[in-house]
């Protein structure tokens, strides 16, 4: 294992008993990284707090998505050609530094910068995992394990939020950051210790203005979506202003990758039919993921009027099916080495779940909730993991980092995408049902009050707390014995309009789903390789190695080996 490790190589592949090892590795970043997200957003109201930074506080999350989201195609295209190991260790030692000067903010810009910094690391730790998966094991082998990296994430999302808010609780929320650097430090000795040094076979210059160019588009893009219909309306000029910019610099971001001779982002992978359908689906699946994640918490609190601890506890039966579906739908492609069917099947699963959704209403009871959550759980892990296998599959080994990180990079943006436009159609239909739903006594009532109470009125989310419904109780107090019958009456008032505003995020999520149901129609089907997807390319380097009079057995044995391993008819390589 440390020979391997300390030896250069011509490749990323990790074979032998040294491939245990680095599974570890690779499952012990994924781990982490995904319980960061969750641990930070359990502290966040404790943090602005005592930070005193409320209007800005969502550039905590903003910040640390896009400084991530940007990097991730830089590190999967350098990854192929300088190996996973280096990227995997500059992503960890700068998490950690994110971590340590987040833990020492002082106020809410040195969080944000901080909270940056760490995203850039995030950036490889989001990246690199499933391409390392992809070093380890052969396409029909890495079924199994990409369901085992999927289950690792739905295990963090459940754990996450008891763990961020037990150490908020007793040691601080300083400590939710400070407790990253021995796990990191951990994960950072064994990547040392178990990936293998990658011998560059040749100098690649990065291709910096392209670079350049999609952190100007992704920027301005980023931005406008977390902004729109929170801060400015959809059709202010601040948002249109920030979607013309992110439209020309993507523009010219498309222009220049197709005339680079090294592109961070290659346009001729979405030439290939495979590639845009899983890209496609993945960007759905992830959009239907991110709205039922986000609201669900908020219905069963808000509509059902059930205490939850966390919204990881709320979710805990969907992420404990996501992890039974990613399993069995990777121990199933294992076993067949076919995905397609498995893949229709469990878009059929997340189409179920959301009419399930849709159905739900102020009488629904909690066991009826967990059935539609399963339901949801186990179509959406099905599906994930089934996507990056069925694409790493259909490329040449040697370039599988940048085919990971580009599906991954659009996956982000599914998440960007869905969350400002699933918050507007909240707001706008719980206004209207809230208000409509309120005794005309009540209605004059809320009408007194100053404008900025009002516009607090219209935000659901500010509605449910414990803090906001023990405020709002306090006031109808005031009025004696008539308080109680008018605060019972607001609260159901809430309850309505928070129904009607869920259900139009669901009728949302439904059509997503419907529409990512008929894209699995369109996934073409290549059988699953063995041992071949990683000989192709050995042959390629041999042959690029090898003098001039060696040129020509290599040939033979390549064209030899081809009736055993044939390629796929719709050459997809």
């Amino acid at each position: 294992m440390a020979t391997a490790a300390r030896t250069p190589q011509s490749t990323n592949r990790i074979t032998g008993n040294a491939r245990w090892w680095a599974l570890g590795a690779v499952l012990l970043s994924m781990f982490f990284a995904s319980l960061d997200q969750t641990v930070v957003s359990t502290a966040l109201p404790v943090i602005v707090g005592d930070l005193h930074g409320l209007s800005i506080y969502a550039w905590v999350f903003t910040a640390y998505m896009m400084a991530s989201a940007i990097t991730v195609p830089i590190y999967g295209k350098l990854s192929d050609i300088y190996g996973r190991k280096p990227f995997y260790i500059l992503g960890l030692v700068v998490f950690m530094v994110g971590s340590a000067f987040s833990g020492q903010a002082h106020t809410m810009l040195e969080l944000i910068l901080a909270r940056g910094a760490q995203g850039i690391g995030a950036g490889a730790l989001m990246s690199m995992p499933r391409a390392t998966i992809g070093d380890i094991f052969n396409p029909r082998e890495r079924g199994r394990w990409m369901g085992v990296i999927a289950a690792t994430f739905g295990i963090s999302s459940i754990i996450g939020p008891t763990v961020g808010g037990w150490i908020t609780d007793h040691m601080g929320w300083r400590w939710v950051f400070y407790v990253n650097l021995p796990v990191a430090a951990v994960a950072l000795a064994a990547v040392i210790v178990t990936l293998p040094r990658v011998r560059a076979d040749h100098q690649v210059k990065l291709d910096w203005q392209g670079s350049v160019l999609m952190a100007l588009g992704l920027v301005p893009l980023l931005l406008g979506l977390t902004w729109a219909g929170s801060q400015y309306a959809w059709g202010s000029p601040v948002i249109l202003g920030m979607f013309a910019a992110a439209v020309i610099f993507l523009g010219l971001f498309v222009w220049n990758e197709r005339r680079a001779p090294e592109p961070i982002l290659d346009p001729a992978l979405f030439a290939k039919p495979i590639f845009t359908a899983t890209v496609v689906i993945a960007l759905l699946v992830t959009m239907g993921m991110f709205g039922t994640l986000m609201f669900l918490p908020l219905y069963v609190q808000g509509v059902l009027g059930l205490s939850a601890q966390s919204s990881g506890e709320v979710l805990t039966p969907m992420m404990l099916s996501f992890i039974v579906g990613s399993v069995g739908s990777g121990w199933l492609m294992s076993r067949t080495g076919r995905y397609k069917l498995m893949s229709i099947f469990g878009a059929l699963f997340m189409v179920a779940g959301m009419v399930l959704f849709t159905r739900m209403g102020v009488g629904t009871t909690w066991p009826t909730v967990v059935r539609n959550m399963v339901v949801m759980g186990i179509g959406i892990g099905t599906l994930l993991p089934l996507l990056n296998v069925a694409v790493q599959n259909a490329f040449p080994y040697r370039i599988m980092g940048v085919v990971n990180a580009t599906q991954q990079f659009v996956r982000s943006l599914g998440g960007v995408i869905i969350a400002p436009i699933l918050g507007t159609v909240l707001a706008r239909a719980f206004s209207a049902r809230f208000h409509e739903a309120l005794p005309p006594t009540l209605r004059t009532l809320l009408a007194a009050l100053p404008p900025q109470q009002q516009a607090a009125l219209d935000n659901p989310q500010g509605l449910i707390t414990a803090q906001a419904q023990d405020a709002i109780r306090s006031n109808f107090e005031r009025f004696g014995a008539a308080g109680q019958t008018l605060y019972e009456q607001f609260v159901h008032a809430v309850r309505v309009g928070l129904d009607h505003g869920m259900g139009e995020i669901f009728v949302v999520g439904l059509v997503v789903a419907v529409l990512a149901f008929l894209a699995t129609f369109l996934l073409p089907e290549i059988d699953l390789k063995r041992d071949e997807f990683f000989e192709a390319d050995e042959v390629e380097l041999a042959r690029d190695d090898a003098p001039a009079d060696a040129e020509a057995p290599l040939r033979q044995g390549a064209a030899g080996a081809a009736p055993t391993h044939p390629e796929p008819a719709d050459a997809q390589r």
